[in-house]
């Protein structure tokens, strides 16, 4: 999974007003530069525009359908479980608003669904002439990821694919994270605590027979799992959903589908 090379990879710094190239000509010359990078001044190093252009799916019509597909299933993954049926319906919205994020991603993992983004089509000046009279008063647009934020998410994706987890692993990891006893405002906190240490042992019993040579996998996917949980609700959101569902909050549809 990666991002699109001509699209994204080449580095087109605002700052210095190197937008107002050709296409073509700075394809050519970003070529070169890319060999030199390292003997920049400090000037140049400094200069990070590359790193916060915004970004959108190069195939949003393929990548939101299957995003859309794993969220589905994570959340019957939820639905199916007993004991989360058996938490107040207080702490099961609770526990989805915090875990959500973090389960749909391992199933991105396990489902191999891959994804490109490219440079997000800046508008022409005469649309921006045209449209400035009129956008007063309206919604503001809405927000786009950055290129960063992009590559911080395809970076902890493929640290978790090199993992190579089996279902078994998947099915107690994901168990162990949507049982967080920390989050604010449980009712059930105790409750939540015991099936989160359940989920742990049984991932430890999973990992013995499958890894006997790697004590230290366990803490390794555990650490590697806490990485998918600073990646921030609205990057996915406006990344992978937002094209679906417009305006609409989220964790409100998956309160409805929960």
């Amino acid at each position: 999974m990666s991002t699109s090379g001509t699209d994204v990879d080449c580095e087109r710094c605002q700052c210095h007003s190197e937008a107002k190239r050709t296409a073509i000509l700075y394809t050519l010359l970003s070529q070169n530069l890319t060999h030199s990078r390292s003997g920049r001044g400090p000037a140049h190093q400094r200069c990070l525009c590359h790193q916060r252009r915004t970004v959108c799916l190069r195939t949003p019509h393929v990548t939101c359908q299957a995003a859309s597909n794993v969220l589905v299933k994570t959340i019957s993954f939820m639905k199916n479980l007993p004991s989360f049926h058996l938490l107040p319906r207080e702490d099961q919205l609770l526990l989805l608003d915090s875990c959500w994020v973090p389960l749909f991603l391992l199933g991105l993992v396990q489902e191999m669904v891959t994804f490109e983004v490219m440079e997000t089509p800046a508008p022409s000046m005469l649309k921006k002439i045209l449209l400035d009279g009129q956008s007063k008063g309206q919604e503001p647009e809405r927000t786009q990821p950055t290129l960063a934020a992009v590559q911080r998410l395809q970076c902890c994706l493929n640290t978790f694919w090199s993992l190579d987890l089996s279902p078994k692993e998947y099915a107690y990891l994901k168990g162990a994270i949507l049982f967080n006893p920390d989050v604010p405002g449980l009712r059930a906190s105790l409750y939540i605590e015991s099936l989160q240490r359940e989920a742990q042992r049984a991932l430890q019993e999973v990992l013995q027979p499958l890894h006997p040579e790697d004590q230290g996998r366990f803490a390794r996917i555990l650490l590697i799992a806490s990485t998918l949980k600073s990646i921030p609700p609205a990057l996915i959101t406006d990344l992978f959903f937002r094209p679906v569902i417009g305006n609409a909050d989220i964790v409100e549809l998956l309160a409805e589908m929960l």
